[in-house]
C-alpha cells in the first residue's frame, strides 16, 4: 500500500509541473438545473488516450471517459468522470460516504487515502485495494459552493498490472489538469427533465 501511495505522490508532483499550462480542452458539459449553473469540465488528455463524452460515456451513465486503444467495455484502465449536484455538506462527507459504500460491498477490501494538491479546487483521493485483486483510485473534487456540483475521477486496474505506474501517472495528470467552469453558452434544462 505504501508503494501505491509513493507512486501516486510521485505522479502528483510530476503533474503539478505539467498542469501549469492553460487548459482549454472541453471534456464534458452540463445544463443549468435549478440553482446549479450550466458547467464545463476541461481536462488535458495524455498522449495515447481517447476522450469520450457522448458515446460510451453516455452508454454507461457517466459524464466522460478516457481510454487507451479500442473501447472494450471493460471498466479497468478507463478514467471515468462523474459530476453530480451537491448534496452532502462537505468534500470529506462525500469521501467518507464512498468509503463506507465500498467497505459494505467488499468488507475484506483495504482503504487508504491521500490529499491531492490541485491548483484550482480541493480534492481528496482514495485507493481501494479489493479482495478481487482489482485496485480503484477515486479522486473527489469540490469546485466550490457556487458551482452547485462536485466531481470525481476514478480508474480501476489489476493490482499486479505491470503498467500501473504509467497508468497512475496519466490518471493524476488528468485529475490535476481538470477544471470546472461556468458555461454561459448552455441553455437551461427544461422543467421535468
Amino acid at each position: 500500500m505504501r508503494r501505491v501511495l509513493s507512486l501516486l505522490a510521485l505522479g502528483v508532483v510530476t503533474t503539478l509541473a505539467q498542469a501549469a499550462t492553460p487548459v482549454d480542452n472541453t471534456l464534458a458539459r452540463g445544463a443549468r438545473d435549478g440553482d446549479t449553473p450550466a458547467w464545463v469540465i476541461t481536462a488535458a488528455t495524455p498522449a495515447g488516450w481517447t476522450r469520450d463524452c457522448c458515446t460510451y460515456a453516455r452508454a454507461i451513465g457517466v459524464d466522460a471517459v478516457l481510454y487507451q486503444g479500442e473501447w472494450s467495455g471493460n471498466p479497468q484502465r478507463v478514467m471515468v468522470l462523474n459530476v453530480w449536484p451537491r448534496k452532502l455538506p462537505t468534500l470529506a462527507a462525500e469521501v467518507e460516504a464512498d468509503r463506507k459504500r465500498y467497505l459494505q460491498h467488499d468488507p475484506a477490501g483495504k482503504v487508504s487515502g491521500f490529499a491531492v494538491h490541485h491548483p484550482a479546487m480541493p480534492c481528496e483521493a482514495t485507493v481501494y485495494s479489493g479482495s478481487d485483486h482489482v485496485d480503484d483510485v477515486v479522486v473527489f473534487c469540490d469546485p466550490g459552493t457556487a458551482s452547485g456540483v462536485r466531481l470525481s475521477w476514478s480508474m480501476a486496474f489489476d493490482a499486479a498490472d505491470p503498467s500501473r505506474r504509467a497508468l497512475l501517472g496519466d490518471f493524476m495528470q488528468v485529475v490535476v489538469a481538470s477544471r470546472w467552469m461556468r458555461d454561459t453558452s448552455m441553455p437551461a434544462r427544461a422543467p421535468g427533465r
